[in-house]
């Protein structure tokens, strides 16, 4: 079995065996697969220095080798709240009203991507399979290759990749494409994204694509792209449930709502959640059928993030504004129809708060893939599951057909969704629950990761 290193922006160290909230999920897939592979973990430690020096910070935790490097206060404002946050994501959300577009992000970015190059490379030994991470390290491959490195790499985008009409809104996206064939393999979410890749790889590069293998050749060099669907790690999660702290945290909500009916929405505050979308859909429903605000208590947690860059300052007012307006016109001395909290929970909490909530309601404007929506199914009940109503532009939409599929754009549709769901028979809510939690078991971020790293070993040199 060949070494692994896994490079990303940032970096999850392990915590030791049976340390309260070990990790689950995309890290500790990760971390499984780097214990049982060997090989380390590179990435920035979320801290900034005077001036970058690339010195290592070489940790070994529960069997997992971590190094990271500190940045400069302008690499983060360029690299990181700039090209990757403030033009790639929005961009590559189809935002484009939202990009900004700044010649000195682009230089932090390359700036970035090449000091990684160079810290990396040191660590890297022959054989090693080396697998890169998402929208911040786009060009590291490229940067790799020109520093010498033979080794079989990959790259995996966690986001959406835009159609081509967009994409070539970027300035200078042809280089941006073409340092990305520089990698063996490329792994999307599903096949909606990888088809846009192909398809501008074809259009706009000329490039030689065999759409059933996913070969993309140019000049000389053969990069297969494939999709591959990242899952949860299921058997961590549901163990998750079997916590004290999970049931209490399911009873304490349960008993709160006196009797009726809980629809939960849990999304780090983003613009691409369509969270004041999915306000404006809860205010029509309300708006068609008011008395059933004795009937529904939506709550909708939604911790900050990127709180510097000023889009998201903004997501926030926004919401506020509206769940506000929407909970004065509805509200009586017992009852607010609408609860919204600004922080976040760990696993074992939001268990025990999906658990006891009979709607699901997972509605990004776009996603790369959305994994609340697989925690939402694997934490119900069976016997009495709930309903899962979801945007059909997340990527977990193609995975999970069996959810109530909304527009998240129409008010309308969202409200005559929100309606079908309370009013589902359970006969309908257990077929569509047993339907969903085979994908959501079996489609697992463990078989994920194994699927990769399997493909890339089977991969030629480069």
């Amino acid at each position: 079995m060949n070494r692994l290193v896994v490079i990303s922006n940032r970096v999850a160290v392990p915590k030791a065996r049976g340390a309260a909230g070990a990790q689950g999920g995309l890290a500790g897939a990760l971390n499984s697969a780097l214990k049982e592979n060997g090989g380390i973990w590179f990435g920035w430690s979320g801290q900034e220095c005077e001036e970058f020096t690339g010195n290592l910070n070489v940790q070994r935790n529960d069997g997992v080798t971590t190094a990271t490097i500190d940045l400069e206060k302008q690499d983060v404002d360029e690299y990181y709240n700039g090209y990757a946050n403030s033009t790639l994501w929005p961009l590559f959300h189809y935002r484009i009203d939202l990009t900004e577009y700044e010649r000195e992000f682009g230089k932090g970015y390359e700036r970035v991507n090449e000091r990684f190059a160079e810290s990396a490379l040191p660590l890297i030994e022959e054989g090693d399979l080396v697998w890169v991470h998402d929208y911040h390290l786009m060009p590291l491959g490229e940067n790799l290759r020109a520093r010498g490195l033979k080794n079989k790499l990959g790259f995996f985008l966690h986001i959406p990749w835009p159609p081509a009409n967009l994409f070539v809104s970027l300035p200078y996206h042809e280089r941006l494409v073409r340092s990305l064939l520089h990698y063996d393999l490329i792994g999307f979410q599903n096949d909606t994204w990888l088809e846009s890749f192909l398809h501008y790889c074809r259009k706009e590069l000329g490039a030689r694509v065999d759409d059933a293998s996913g070969a993309v050749t140019l000049d000389g060099h053969t990069t297969i792209a494939r999709a591959y669907p990242i899952g949860i790690d299921y058997d961590f999660f549901m163990g998750k449930g079997e916590t004290e702290l999970a049931k209490s945290s399911e009873k304490r909500l349960a008993d709160s709502l006196r009797g009726r009916t809980c629809m939960i929405g849990v999304d780090r505050l983003d613009y691409s959640k369509g969270i004041p979308e999915r306000i404006d859909g809860i205010g029509r429903f309300f708006d068609v059928d008011p008395e059933r605000v004795e009937d529904l208590v939506f709550i909708q947690i939604a911790p900050p993030s990127r709180e510097d860059i000023g889009s998201y300052q903004n997501i926030r007012e926004i919401l506020e504004q509206k769940c506000g307006q929407i909970n004065g016109a509805r509200s009586d001395v017992d009852l607010v129809p609408i609860r919204y909290v600004n922080k976040g929970y760990n696993q074992e909490e939001l268990f025990g708060f999906y658990r006891a909530s009979k709607i699901g309601l997972v509605t990004p404007l776009r996603d790369g893939m959305n994994l609340v929506a697989k925690e939402y199914v694997a934490a119900q009940d069976p016997e009495d599951p709930g309903v899962l109503i979801l945007s059909q532009f997340a990527g977990a939409a193609q995975q999970m057909q069996d959810a109530l599929l909304v527009n998240p754009h129409s008010p309308d549709d969202l409200a005559h969704n929100i309606r079908i769901a309370l009013d589902m028979p359970l006969a309908e809510r257990k077929e569509r629950y047993e339907k969903l939690i085979v994908t959501v078991r079996e489609e697992n971020v463990l078989r994920w990761t194994e699927n990769f790293i399997s493909d890339m070993e089977q991969l030629g040199q480069a």
